[in-house]
């Protein structure tokens, strides 16, 4: 039976346990109810029992799979998840099931997990307890947010948006505009289920201390159009958009909002801590919005509130400036560990972690064949991979993966021994994001037992298909075409390691008929 007793073993940043299907929650607000813990497990999965803790401020989820556990824990390790505004700390348990029958109080936590898993499967409403403090909104709403931000004390750009949203999932477009004197933006991502995380955890956050306050809704709207990639609007997947010279880059009412003369620049640092702790250069965590040099100013995060604080006319620089982000604050280059050096090659990771995003260079470690640099096409596909990948197996060995502290991986000089263990792959015809608008930036999801297959020529037979997965040593367990589309289908293997490795193996398959076979991670299930 849990009992707490994990949490007396976490000293800081422990290496975690081996993946679990039972969770340990840490640090949940004491008003929590049953049924907000349940649904931070409901996007990943069923979620089969719950013990809460009350008193020790800790919980335990017991979900249905341990695929689902390990895709629940890896999301969570990049984008902190918050309850009631409190952030909250997910990790394997020690237990590998949790036994509660004979537990008292555990009537309630059962209500809450029969009301919230029938919720998510349709079959009842959102009622009594199963209201979360999200507002409700589960997975399979719109992919499209609707934020505005209040207390705008200070000016909200296009780039800091995308980099804080960017935290829970691929941001495909962002449209800002003034409606209301309010500043909003609209913002689409690749999936609605980082619409759902991203909702949970920032609404209601400060994006500086004090103020900045995002307010986070599901959008009517389900995709947006973007026609210019300028300071109002922007399509990451269109890099060919003109500018729309001569269209206004800023709404007048927002330009007039922010040119003030330095002696109206005054403010008390109250309330909540902000996301980004001040927006001054050299501040922790984002790159700056506006653009004042340090004269004299080093505004930290303190407890408690502060007197009035007045920038003197030296430290402003007039109008607002952006400076956009800085390449450099988030690497793009990963490192993997706990490689299995037998088996793995810089081909097999440049067409895994090509999942998530176009991969550059890969370079196994020469005297440490355990560990490899990746070198991404940039950051936000860095964390990308990072949050998917992190904590699967591949090839018998649970891997890990951390952002490089190195910012590019370095080719061997001519004539340095290297054992092929560095490939450059920038020229690749096997990059799936390199086409603006590629469908591939919508279709990114996490490791799972079932394949998509896409570019089957039309005299390519179920049986043949399931041959050659089984003939390379995969189970087989479903399979089907598409009803409306036989050149595309589902695979079913035995588990999600399996699928893993015949997406490596099999990706760019010659299937005859000038086709090659496309292999992908699906979110469905036959």
């Amino acid at each position: 039976m849990a009992n707490g007793t994990d949490s007396k073993t976490y000293k800081g940043d422990r290496s975690p346990c081996d993946p679990s299907r039972v969770l340990h929650v840490r640090k949940v607000p004491i008003e929590v109810s049953e049924a907000e813990v349940v649904s931070l497990g409901i996007p990943f999965g069923k979620v089969t029992n719950l013990l809460m803790l009350k008193g020790k401020n800790q919980a335990f989820i017991e979900m249905a799979s341990e695929e689902a556990a390990i895709t629940m824990v890896n999301y969570y390790t990049t984008a902190t998840p918050h309850v009631r505004n409190q952030p909250v700390y997910i990790q394997y348990s020690n237990h590998r099931e949790l036994k509660t029958d004979n537990l008292p109080n555990q009537g309630r936590a059962q209500a809450a997990l029969q009301a919230v898993n029938a919720m998510h499967s349709g079959n009842m409403g959102l009622s009594g307890t199963a209201t979360a403090s999200d507002g409700g909104m589960m997975p399979g709403q719109s992919p499209v947010l609707r934020i505005i931000v209040e207390n705008l004390y200070y000016p909200v750009s296009l780039e800091v948006l995308h980099q804080i949203f960017s935290k829970f999932g691929t941001v495909l477009k962002i449209i800002t505009f003034t409606k209301n004197n309010q500043f909003q933006a609209l913002l689409q991502y690749a999936d609605p289920m980082n619409a759902h995380h991203a909702k949970m955890s920032l609404d209601g956050q400060n994006i500086y201390n004090g103020c900045c306050t995002l307010r986070v809704e599901f959008s009517k709207l389900t995709s947006l159009n973007v026609k210019y990639n300028n300071d109002k609007s922007r399509d990451f997947t269109r890099l060919d958009l003109p500018s729309g010279d001569g269209q206004p880059t800023m709404d007048p009412s927002m330009q007039t909002a922010f040119d003030l003369s330095p002696h109206h620049f005054c403010w008390n640092i109250l309330g909540a801590p902000g996301i980004i702790s001040s927006p001054y250069p050299g501040a922790a965590g984002f790159a700056p919005a506006i653009g004042f040099p340090q004269a004299g100013l080093s505004m930290q995060a303190m407890p408690g509130a502060l007197g009035p604080l007045t920038i003197p006319s030296s430290a402003m620089t007039g109008r607002m400036t952006i400076h956009g982000m800085t390449p450099t604050t988030i690497h793009s280059v990963l490192l993997v560990s706990n490689l299995n050096p037998d088996s793995i090659s810089p081909h097999e990771l440049f067409i895994l972690f090509g999942v998530y995003g176009d991969v550059h260079r890969v370079k196994i470690l020469f005297n440490k064949k355990e560990n490899a640099l990746i070198q991404m096409a940039d950051a936000t596909q860095a964390q990308l991979a990072m949050s998917h990948l992190n904590g699967q197996r591949l090839y018998g060995k649970v891997i890990r993966v951390t952002i490089s502290k190195h910012q590019t991986v370095q080719l061997p000089r001519e004539g340095q021994e290297d054992q092929g263990l560095t490939k450059d792959f920038s020229g690749s015809p096997l990059h799936r994001f390199k086409k603006p608008g590629s469908k591939n930036f919508q279709n990114i999801f996490p490791p799972s037992a079932t394949l998509h297959l896409s570019n089957i020529p039309p005299s390519t037979t179920d049986d043949f298909l399931k041959d050659l997965f089984a003939s390379s040593g995969y189970t087989v367990k479903a399979f089907k075409f598409f009803q409306k589309d036989r050149k595309m289908a589902l695979i079913q293997l035995g588990s999600v390691e399996e699928a893993i490795q015949a997406l490596i193996v099999l990706h760019n398959h010659d299937l005859g008929e000038n086709h090659h076979l496309r292999v992908s991670f699906s979110k469905s299930t036959i």
